[in-house]
């Protein structure tokens, strides 16, 4: 084996080193093409421009414009280069590339000199240093953070080899030609990682000093120029003192260059590295709501979702979605459900509210709340489920004898038409599993009511006997459906069939008492409508949505609709409105004070496993449930709220008094606003 004098090796290096180099500088520009891959270099700028930026990630705020929640992975905010300190910038150029300003995208001479100091020490060319100007340097982050759409080109866009170098080049020439020195520069700053979650410099300065880029001083400017080479290596966190000698090495860069003095060098580094503790990380997604939004924030991106907007859009696409989030009504909603079912003391039962603001185009969700927390971890009292939004296993009992009410008086009952109560009923027209449909009540009643007070107090027997007069299920399932029952109705059960069309199949007389999901949010939109003179609209979170460059991006949302004349609305308003009164949910509103006039109505399922509560002003609109969330689902008792073998938890009892807890402090200050009265004619059809 011939051993080479370390001379000759050296002289060999240099030789190399000048052909690759020759190589470079002599193919003419206009012939480039990348050596692997078939992409011309007049195909690059296209892909800059139509990519826009790196990944945003998106930002949910309330109805007040305050954040609440972020979507993303990349936390990063974009600013101009008059948001970023003039320290930031000449300490950047000093650590990274002090002949920025000069070059024209590669820095020939530091290649070189890269080149002949990587063969000499490694034997390889393009290990050891770098010479990556800051033109470079974006072009690389670009390629990795907006143009790769996989894992493999991810990896490709930072590879150590020739093809990712003359990548680079190629891109950083052309890039020259298309922007500015300046305009080059705050794209890097934008784009560039400095550890801890921090993306871009205001993200940095936010994270680490609790301050905007445009407020860095010389000390935490050289700091984070030094970060971004090595984020891990110079994590001020985790390695002070390395974070300490980085940021003397950029001071000393800048003294060097002419940026600052020596004397300004030296009092920069006598200054403590001035990290925030903790740092101001923010975290991703809607677990790291408040206890108060999470829910509603899942809500939103389920919402948006089903509009065209995907989550990974939403993680990447730097939108801005402006919600009807009204923390004056998440606040009081959270801490209603968690005071009368607290996760710190009961396991296995949940308590939600949804809150809509009626209107006759329009019927905003103002909260969404749960004494669970939105998480996924269970053992911390957290659930991913949408338990507010969605149907929830098991239904809200007499609530939904308001649909068969509905019908009744749109067939020609009146309000105060006396109807028998007898304690058991036996159907006419529906069956159980073939068998007669017999049904009998809970509690002591009169023999007869009006249908007002039956509403009031709710026995079951009037009810079916309602559905035999009404003669068919499917006029029901169709009020229901109208007045907002969409998504519940459309659960699949077992077979494959949707709850609206099992219960139409087999005329299933007990779908006035409600045993079929429910989603609490339906519920309480049902109540919006009713308010709204019967006008349905989808109950949404959404007041605008914006791309990163401040456009408006429309979403597909369902028009607002007919659903009952506004008379047949009016009247059952009025037919509701003596619950709170004389009826189940009396003895709650009179706990709580509650003296304005309100629709309202309880709902409890058998074995007491789940109960609800929906009610209305002419202002908001709310409906509270309870309900086992054991598996298996156990009865549940009250006071205090427990699982147990013999439940006794009613309509009027936890949801009820959840209702009232949540809207009392919504409705102080507003005006008292009757409610409509009875219309002498309800009857017509709902165009």
């Amino acid at each position: 084996m011939i051993r080479r004098h370390p001379a000759a090796r050296l002289v060999a290096c240099t030789v190399l080193a000048g052909v690759l180099l020759a190589t470079a500088l002599l193919v003419p520009l206009g012939a480039l093409r990348y050596a692997v891959g078939g992409v011309r270099l007049a195909e690059l700028p296209t892909g800059v421009l139509s990519r826009g930026g790196p990944a945003l990630a998106s930002t949910l705020v309330d109805a007040q414009g305050r954040p609440f929640a972020r979507v993303g992975d990349q936390y990063r905010v974009p600013v101009q280069a008059d948001g970023i300190a003039a320290a930031v910038r000449t300490a950047v150029v000093a650590a990274e590339d002090r002949r920025f300003f000069s070059h024209h995208g590669v820095d020939w001479q530091g290649v070189g000199r890269a080149l002949v100091h990587n063969l000499a020490t490694t034997g390889a060319p393009f290990q050891g240093q770098g010479a990556s100007t800051i033109t470079m340097q974006y072009a690389k982050l670009y390629r990795l953070y907006v143009l790769a759409d996989s894992d493999a080109e991810r990896q490709a866009a930072v590879a150590d080899t020739l093809t990712r170098k003359l990548r680079d080049i190629r891109f950083a020439v052309r890039l020259e030609t298309r922007l500015s020195k300046q305009e080059i520069l705050t794209k890097y700053l934008n784009i560039a990682y400095f550890g801890n979650g921090a993306y871009g410099i205001e993200a940095a300065a936010r994270t680490y000093f609790g301050t905007g880029a445009d407020e860095l001083t010389l000390p935490r400017a050289a700091l984070l120029a030094g970060l971004v080479r090595s984020p891990a290596t110079y994590d001020p966190v985790d390695h002070p003192r390395a974070a300490r000698a980085r940021r003397a090495t950029v001071l000393d860069s800048m003294a060097g260059a002419g940026s600052i003095t020596p004397a300004r060098a030296a009092s920069a580094k006598a200054a403590p590295l001035g990290i925030r503790d903790p740092l101001g990380r923010t975290a991703s997604g809607c677990a790291a709501a408040d206890d108060a939004t999470g829910f509603f924030c899942n809500y939103v991106l389920d919402h948006l979702a089903a509009a065209g907007l995907s989550r990974a859009d939403l993680r990447t696409g730097g939108y801005t979605i402006r919600t009807t989030l009204d923390r004056s009504a998440a606040r009081p909603a959270d801490r209603a459900a968690e005071r009368l079912v607290p996760t710190s003391r009961t396991d296995g039962i949940a308590n939600v509210i949804a809150i809509v603001e009626p209107g006759g185009d329009r019927h905003p969700v103002r909260a969404l709340a749960a004494n669970l927390d939105y998480g996924p971890d269970a053992a911390q009292g957290e659930t991913a489920r949408p338990v507010v939004s969605a149907p929830v296993p098991f239904g809200a009992g007499s609530v939904w004898k308001i649909f068969t009410a509905a019908v009744a008086l749109q067939r020609g009952v009146d309000l105060d038409t006396v109807l028998p109560v007898p304690e058991s009923y036996t159907s006419d027209v529906y069956t159980d599993a073939g068998a007669p449909y017999t049904v009998g009540n809970v509690g002591d009643y009169p023999s007869s009511l009006t249908l007002r007070e039956a509403l009031a107090q709710s026995p079951n027997t009037t009810f079916v006997a309602l559905e035999d007069r009404i003669g068919s299920i499917d006029p029901i399932v169709d009020m229901a459906y109208r007045l907002g029952m969409r998504t519940s109705l459309g659960v699949r059960d077992a077979r494959g069939r949707t709850i609206a069309e099992a219960v139409t199949a087999e005329q299933r007389g007990s779908f006035t008492l409600g045993p079929q999901p429910t989603s609490p949010l339906e519920l309480a939109n049902v109540a919006a409508t009713l308010t709204s003179d019967g006008m349905w609209c989808p109950a949404t979170p959404i007041v605008s949505v914006t791309d990163r460059r401040g456009d408006p991006v429309p979403t597909d949302e369902a028009p607002c609709e007919r659903a009952v004349p506004a008379g047949l609305a009016h009247t059952l308003v009025a037919g509701l409105s003596e619950d709170a009164v004389s009826g189940t949910a009396a003895a709650a509103a009179d706990a709580a004070g509650w003296t304005r006039p309100m629709l309202g109505k309880t709902g409890t399922t058998q074995d007491n496993v789940s109960s609800a509560f929906v009610g209305a002003t002419p202002q908001y609109a709310g409906a509270a449930m309870t309900w086992s969330d054991a598996t298996p689902p156990e009865p549940v008792c009250t006071d205090p709220a427990r699982l147990c073998s013999d439940g006794d938890l009613f309509g009027g009892t936890i949801p009820a008094r959840t209702w009232y807890a949540a809207m009392s402090p919504l409705h102080e200050g507003l005006p008292v606003v009757p409610l409509p009265g009875p219309a002498a004619h309800h009857l017509g059809s709902t165009g």
